[in-house]
């Protein structure tokens, strides 16, 4: 990976990495000057759950997806969209970069039904419409993505939007666009296999059987999911551990740490 010609680089900042992603902000506006493709898809969970305390609600994460009632959607509306995307695209134009913030509802970038009525107002991406997408890389920008996504016109709930996970969304749009490559940067260093132990390379059919036989879990679901769901048209996902210095950069090179997942 050289330069623009090549298709774009999905990135996805995991919320729980978000205190510490000093040197990925650095990173991207690096891979930019460079002359790279890229596309960031943020989560920000933690933030939102520390928003949803203060107004006295409780948080439920069933396998790594919030249980969404009316009051938790707009509360990832306002954060996600709102706070956590305009500190990242801050910080990224103050770095020297060219960002440019947006949800899943923009553009209807996102088109989304409620999978699961137990899970909420939370559920899954049903189409991805690039095109805003691609005109804000096409004018020199990174698009930021947040959640949520917008309500698909099949979709009765009466709601506008719908929540929908950041691993979801980076899975589905790298898909959509042919991305060369994911990137998910997270707060843990790789998919894990029963014994503890990193495990450096998986095909999308160990994936499935990890899922499947539970060694895949919590948190590392939506991602896993994620990482199939790229490796549609994506030829490599890389799971790494966003926190460690400069890792975005490494697993640009290839030369990161972390799980290197191929269809």
């Amino acid at each position: 990976m050289k330069n623009a010609a090549r298709k774009p680089i999905v990135i996805k900042i995991g919320g729980s990495t978000l205190g510490s992603h000093d040197t990925t902000l650095e990173d991207l506006v690096t891979l930019q000057r460079q002359g790279f493709s890229l596309v960031v898809v943020h989560g920000g969970a933690a933030k939102v759950t520390e928003w949803l305390k203060r107004q006295g609600t409780e948080t439920v994460i069933k396998d790594g997806i919030r249980i969404t009632d009316e009051k938790s959607l707009e509360m990832v509306a306002a954060v996600l969209g709102g706070l956590v995307n305009s500190d990242l695209v801050a910080a990224v134009n103050a770095l020297g970069g060219r960002a440019f913030g947006m949800t899943g509802v923009d553009g209807n970038l996102l088109e989304c039904r409620i999978e699961d009525p137990a899970m909420g107002y939370a559920g899954k991406i049903v189409r991805v419409n690039p095109p805003a997408v691609e005109a804000v890389m096409r004018a020199g920008f990174i698009p930021m993505i947040a959640p949520p996504g917008a309500r698909a016109p099949e979709e009765k709930t009466p709601v506008p939007y719908i929540n929908i996970n950041g691993d979801d969304i980076a899975g589905e749009l790298a898909a959509a666009l042919g991305a060369e490559t994911v990137i998910f940067l997270t707060d843990i260093d790789g998919i894990h296999g029963a014994d503890g132990k990193v495990i450096p390379r998986l095909s999308g059919d160990e994936v499935r059987a990890l899922m499947a036989s539970g060694v895949i879990k919590g948190g590392m679901i939506p991602k896993a999911k994620g990482a199939l769901a790229a490796l549609a048209k994506s030829p490599t996902v890389r799971i790494v551990d966003g926190r460690a210095p400069h890792a975005l950069l490494a697993a640009v090179e290839g030369k990161g740490v972390g799980t290197l997942i191929r269809a």
